[in-house]
């Protein structure tokens, strides 16, 4: 994989959850997040010690990754005179 390549929802379903045809991945839960209408993937699968469920949250460059994006924060800029 290119390490500049951004991560799919569904390899990161893949490395995380490890799904079988046995043991198939779903989704549980999806929408955008209140604030900034960010979009979250809840999926989740079977596991020995009982049921694994990990979010997935959209990046701004469309990447997938197990952490929320940074926020906005206020900036200064200095304005050309």
């Amino acid at each position: 994989m290119d390490i500049l390549a951004k991560p799919s929802l569904r390899g990161l379903v893949d490395k995380w959850l490890a799904p079988t045809a046995a043991v198939p991945a779903r989704v549980t839960r999806f929408s955008r997040m209140p604030l900034e209408r960010r979009r979250y993937v809840c999926v989740e699968t079977a596991h020995p010690t009982g049921t694994l469920s990990i979010f997935f949250f959209r990046h701004d460059d469309g990447s997938w990754c197990v952490f929320p994006p940074a926020g906005q924060r206020p900036a200064m800029t200095r304005l050309a005179a």
